[in-house]
């Protein structure tokens, strides 16, 4: 059976990302073993796979699904990389690179977001994926060299 998310993730997927231009395979796949309704406050799950961004408190958001799935296909990951994610936010991406690359460090510079992205990936057993609090601006050269570095997040401004 069937349960409303994974309908909702399915038309996600093919109205939002298919019918939009995505076209690795790969990356479809990930984006639609992904339940993205888990890294949204609970207030937001019912709106978790429309094509919009979402809050998720500390006056960040959710990436809406084509952008991550834009951000994530032009990577051209193929398996086996490491990747760097600056910009951990929910987690949301770090969780879909999970499903595409060998491991993946994220790096947010909120401990609160940085908290409820680990608990997500927790809860769906996502392993792959180290999520450190610090300054993405300043990179994570320690645990370097990366295959791709992909950034989710804008920078302070000045």
């Amino acid at each position: 059976m069937v349960n409303d998310n994974d309908q909702r993730r399915d038309d996600m997927v093919m109205q939002q990302l298919v019918k939009r231009g995505i076209r690795d395979a790969r990356v479809l796949q990930a984006m639609q073993h992904t339940p993205r309704h888990l890294f949204v406050p609970v207030r937001y799950r019912a709106m978790a796979y429309d094509d919009i961004p979402l809050p998720i408190g500390h006056d960040q958001t959710i990436s809406q699904p084509l952008m991550v799935a834009m951000m994530t296909e032009a990577l051209r990951l193929r398996g086996g990389e490491r990747v760097l994610e600056i910009g951990t936010g929910s987690g949301y991406q770090a969780a879909v690179l999970s499903r595409l690359a060998t491991v993946v460090f994220s790096i947010e510079r909120l401990p609160a977001l940085a908290a409820q992205a680990r608990a997500a990936l927790y809860t769906l057993g996502i392993m792959n994926v180290h999520v450190l609090v610090g300054d993405g601006s300043l990179g994570v050269p320690e645990h370097g060299p990366y295959n791709a570095i992909i950034v989710a997040a804008a920078p302070p401004e000045e």
